[in-house]
Order: structure tokens, then sequence, then C-alpha cells
């Protein structure tokens, strides 16, 4: 039997202040558990395991075939480390949030999404596509749950059932699935252009203030001082930065990376709705680890501060590591961050010369020149 503390977290600074397994987990695998037993072959789904305890404990008690999402490729990458080193990659699955991942499913296990849209689109699929007796477990810390997040499983379910509080954690447990839907992004148009978000996109379909302020503030020219350099969209979120960069620069083919399946889904689908995607390309990555160093001339950037349900300011500094690493020597980081944050020693210190660019209540725009 394996010791689910002794699972690890991705080695990277977005789950630094997370653990690996908390009380939410150990509830939802004690609250499933009987309806786990006897489960034939790719009856159980997992959605939103953090890094991995779910999936793994799951299938340490027997389950084989398990088909299992999770919104972030650092996740994701955590349960195949974690699968491998206790010898049950044979058992688990990452699939993407569509049809085939539900398709007939017995048993849902579901970490509650921070997002009503991402749950919204969850337990659409799921009534949509699992078996009509499906179960679906959906769990969390309390504190972290909101009443309405029984009413948007009442409005795909015929039951909802609510267990025993446990070290603050809690389980929902639906039944009777009923007007089930596949996700489809929201949509909405600013100023000419159309945003699209799937239900877990930061800001769904709006722009953020602090993409307004860095858009207002781009330069007219994008800075590529080589004919092969990368135009970047680092953390791209709905991709409303790749896409107004593309449409504002008709020569320019735009590269866009986040960590969120979702985002990526989002991105693509606004490029698509603007008429560019055959110039904004849309990758799923840590940071970007994907691209070789010194090739890309112009990164724009507005780094995430939440991570999970937490609010912090350790995401930013391992995304400006990545962007020096991928900028030429000469290229530029335009960056928005919350200006309470004040993270301009941390761009100096990893980049290069760091300018102010435009400054509000709220927001503050540098360019960062790679030494």
């Amino acid at each position: 039997m394996i010791d689910l503390d002794q699972l690890r977290r991705w080695p990277d600074v977005e789950s630094a202040d997370l653990p690996a397994v908390d009380a939410a987990d150990r509830l939802l695998l004690d609250e499933s558990a009987a309806a786990r037993q006897g489960l034939g072959d790719g009856s159980l789904v997992v959605i939103g395991d953090a890094y991995g305890a779910l999936a793994l404990g799951a299938a340490d008690a027997g389950a084989t075939g398990i088909r299992v999402h999770q919104d972030p490729v650092t996740g994701e990458r955590a349960l195949a480390a974690n699968a491998e080193r206790f010898a049950l990659a044979d058992r688990v699955r990452s699939m993407p949030l569509e049809a085939d991942l539900v398709r007939d499913a017995r048993v849902v296990l579901l970490r509650l999404p921070r997002s009503l849209a991402a749950l919204r689109d969850i337990a659409g699929l799921v009534a949509a596509h699992a078996d009509p007796d499906v179960v679906v477990f959906a769990g969390g810390r309390i504190k972290h749950m909101a009443l309405a997040m029984n009413d948007v499983l009442r409005e795909r379910f015929t039951r909802l059932d609510v267990t025993h509080a446990r070290q603050k954690a809690r389980v929902l447990v639906a039944r009777g699935p009923q007007h089930g839907a596949d996700p489809v992004p929201a949509r909405e148009s600013h100023d000419g252009l159309v945003v699209c978000a799937f239900g877990g996109a930061f800001a769904g379909p709006r722009i953020d203030i602090g993409t307004r302020l860095l858009l207002a503030h781009l330069p007219e020219r994008i800075p590529t001082g080589a004919p092969g350099d990368l135009v970047v969209d680092l953390a791209c979120g709905t991709g409303v930065i790749a896409t107004t960069v593309a449409l504002r620069h008709p020569s320019v083919t735009v590269y866009a990376s986040d960590a969120s399946a979702a985002a990526v889904a989002s991105a693509r689908a606004t490029a698509e709705a603007n008429q560019v995607a055959g110039r904004v390309t849309v990758a799923r990555d840590d940071a970007l680890s994907a691209l070789s160093d010194g090739t890309a001339g112009f990164i724009a950037l507005n780094p995430p501060f939440h991570s999970g349900a937490a609010v912090t300011d350790a995401l930013a500094p391992h995304l400006f590591a990545d962007a020096a690493r991928v900028l030429r020597p000469g290229g530029e980081l335009w960056c928005v961050w919350n200006s309470p944050l004040r993270y301009r020693p941390a761009l100096e210190r990893l980049v290069g010369p760091t300018r102010q660019v435009a400054r509000d209540a709220k927001f503050t725009v540098t360019v960062s020149t790679r030494r």
C-alpha cells in the first residue's frame, strides 16, 4: 500500500506552497471507497487531482484504466512522475477535458474547481457522456466551497447529497445525470476584439485591467532584431495579448504559452474567432520549456498570482527566469504586474535593465532588456 504522504509535487515554484495531498483528497478516497469496489477497467475518472493523490490512491486500491484530467500541465507531470515512482504508471492515463475522458464512466472523483464556470463545464460533460448510473464525488476544503456549487451540480444531476465534514473538508455526491452538454466557450466582444473563454480560464471572456494597461502601452513596432526572432505571449490566458499583437501586426506570427489546459483551449478559440489562428500558435507548457535559448526578440507577460486557491508572488520569478533564457541579448520582456508586488528588483536581477513604462492605482508596466 502506498503512503500518500510520499507523493511529490512537480519541482517548480508553482507548487511550492501546496501540499501533494490534503484532507479533501483523503475524504474523497474514503467516501468513494464502496462505490469503487469491483469497478471494471476504465470505469473510474479523476478530474482536478493536484499531484496524483486521488488517481494513485484509487490505483493502489485496485482500480485500473483510470482516466485523469488535470488543468495545469505541472499537475499532469507530477502525476506521471509519482505513478512511475510507485510502479502504477500502467493504471493511469492523462486525457483532455473532452467526451472520451468521461464516456461510460461509473465513478468520477472531482476536486472542486475555484470557478463555478469550470464546474459547470465539467458537470455538463459528465452528465452528457458518463454512464446513466454514474456517481460523482466532488470534494474540497470547506473554505473554498460555496453553496452555489450545489446549485451548479443540481442543474446537471437529479440527486445531490452532502457528506459530513472532516478536517475542514467536505464531499458532494451527485447522481442521476440530466441535461448534459459539452463545454462551449463564453464569448464577449471588446472594441472589436472577440474574447473566448472556457470555464477554467482566468477572467473569463473579460479583459482584466492589468492586461488592458499592458495593451495600451505595447510598442507600435514589435522589436524583433532578426527574421527568426519569436514573438511570445507568455502565460497567455485567453490569448488576448497574442491575438491583439497578431491583429496589430499582420506580418507577425505569435507563439503563446500557458500551463492551463482551459487557457490554451480558450486562447485557440480567441485566435480563431478573430481570424488570426494561422498566425498564433498556442502551446500548453510550464513557462517556455519547449523553446530554445535565445530564440525570442519580444515577450509579453501578465504573470499569474494565484496557485490553486492561494495568492502567491512565487510564480512570477519562475516566468521571468525562463523568459530571460528564451530572449536573445537585447530582446525585450514587456510585463504588467500588481504594483504592491514590487517585481522590478527581480526583473533587474533575472532579465536585465528595467524601466517603468506606465503605472496606475493598481498595476505597473515595465520593459526589461535582456543583458
